[in-house]
């Protein structure tokens, strides 16, 4: 990944999910083989999130089980009450061999993991095929204190870029934009040379939301060298992204947009589903947000706009130059960590067994059953591994909730036969190339836990003051040193610590 820190640190791992005791017969020693597979059947208990109103039947999970060669007993806990749950269960103990954890600031998740509640995995691994092939910048960005406390869920590493009305481009005769200047240009074409044909000037470039990271500024940040969050220098001094150029350049860059009448004038107010809704009403011809929005945004136009079309692009820069390719990424790829608590897994024998389940999971058979179900009876497939659902409402009863379960979401050689879902996913995969991860994202400040969300409300405040025009350059450095007086420069020395304990200056 681009600019990866040789020594980078992010986890993902958040907070969780859980319920109570998952009960299920313990993987014994006699079924495990070690790393190899027993002849007889491993019982796995697992504690995972329910991101559907309801449990999967049984169809599906037979199918899971003969591949894997287990029998599974989950415990679903609902994805709105997984914080309590999770919190209930580290604190009685009731556990299963595998707990799904996500978000990563809850403090009974990290406490936990620091505590050394869960096998550290990274020396197992490498003894597996498909755990093997996990990165060092996903083991790395999955890590707390430089140890891997489970096996991490993959996640598209890096999912935004630009959606543009491909048929407005080629009614005004423009091109594809290829930097920010260019796009600039795209903007006020569809907000002054009437692109619908209407003989109405309705119209604006940008149809952007409230929201400064998976709205339209981070995206354009990246365009601008903006790092992801923090970045950190060859000494260990760290620095917020806001004090970078790039953020600057990014602000102005917005400001002219908004005050030239390129982007929707409400932009700061914005919730996503009316930014989502306006698009498809024709109102704007750019969507910056995650490229896999654009089908999304194609099925909320039909009947509406009917004629769009639209082009995704991901390769924009600053400065037109190839070596300048960047995109932040969310959460470094990182969806959580499948963690193997040691009251339930016992030994290294009980663990290599659960670690070849997950192992098995990450299969093209099993990838296959979590995500379209049983081929002729939820999905048919062509030659090309192209996939189209049968029965959408069995498969949302039968295979959707099994989709948050899977270790590794992207990489497979089946997939949606949608072209615009295609497309969206090869360029996410392009993404992963110029990926601008989050040095910081795995380390500890306790002030950042504490208070950083209260905090960057400062930043944000003003960043949105300086793009309206109610501050200026100044104005926006008073709040910067608002911010570090307030706490910042704390969270900067606790990171700056941290990092030098993990991987050294």
């Amino acid at each position: 990944m681009k600019r990866n820190l040789a020594k980078l640190a992010a986890l993902t791992l958040c907070g969780s999910l859980l319920l109570s005791a998952c009960g299920g017969t313990k993987t014994g020693a006699n079924q495990t083989g070690g790393s190899g597979a027993g002849d007889s059947r491993a019982s796995i208990s697992w504690l995972n999130i329910l991101q559907t109103a309801s449990p999967p039947t049984d169809t599906v999970l037979n199918k899971i089980e003969e591949a894997t060669n287990t029998d599974i007993k989950f415990s679903w806990i609902p994805d709105a009450s997984k914080e309590e749950r999770l919190n209930t269960s580290l604190a009685s103990g009731s556990l299963a061999d595998i707990v799904t954890l996500t978000m990563l600031d809850n403090s009974s998740v990290r406490n936990a993991l620091k505590a050394g509640v869960f096998w550290d995995v990274g020396p197992y691994l490498d003894e597996f095929p498909n755990l093997a092939a996990i990165s060092q910048d996903m083991r790395n960005s999955a890590s707390i204190e430089g140890k891997l406390y489970g096996v991490p869920l993959q996640k598209q590493i890096a999912r935004n870029g630009v959606v543009i009305r491909k048929d407005w481009l080629d009614k005004l005769g423009l091109p594809i934009p290829k930097t920010t200047d260019e796009l600039m240009e795209v903007a006020k074409a569809f907000t002054e040379q009437d692109p619908d044909g209407n003989g109405v000037k309705d119209t604006t470039g940008f149809m952007d939301r409230s929201d400064l990271v998976f709205g339209a500024f981070k995206t354009l940040s990246s365009y601008f060298g903006t790092p992801s969050v923090w970045s950190v220098s060859e000494d260990g001094k760290v620095t917020p992204e806001f004090e970078s150029e790039g953020y600057i350049k990014t602000m102005d860059y917005m400001k002219e947009l908004y005050d030239n009448g390129y982007i929707n004038q409400d932009f700061a107010v914005t919730a996503k589903t009316d930014q989502q809704q306006n698009f498809a009403q024709g109102k704007a011809g750019i969507y910056v947000g995650a490229l896999f929005d654009s089908k999304n945004l194609l099925n909320l136009a039909a009947g509406i706009q009917d004629d769009m079309e639209l082009i995704m692009v991901n390769g924009i820069t600053s400065t037109g130059k190839e070596s300048d390719r960047a995109i932040w990424s969310t959460s470094n790829g990182v969806g959580g960590l499948l963690a193997f608590p040691k009251s339930e897994v016992k030994d290294e024998e009980e663990l290599k067994r659960v670690l070849k389940f997950v192992n098995d999971l990450m299969s093209e058979e099993v990838y296959a059953l979590m995500t379209y179900g049983i081929e002729d009876v939820h999905y048919s497939v062509d030659e090309n591994k192209a996939v189209t659902i049968k029965d959408t409402s069995l498969w949302q009863q039968e295979v959707q909730p099994f989709a948050g379960s899977r270790p590794k979401e992207s990489g497979f050689e089946i997939h949606d036969s949608d072209p615009l879902r295609t497309e969206a996913n090869r360029l996410i995969e392009e993404n992963e190339t110029f990926a601008v991860l989050n040095p910081m994202y795995s380390l500890e400040s306790p002030m950042n836990s504490s208070q950083g969300s209260e905090l960057q409300k400062t930043i944000t405040d003003a960043t949105y003051k300086y793009i309206l025009g109610k501050t200026d350059l100044d104005g926006f450095k008073k709040a910067v040193e608002s911010w570090r007086k307030a706490g910042g420069d704390t969270i900067i020395a606790e990171y700056e610590a941290a990092y030098d304990a993990v991987y050294g200056k």
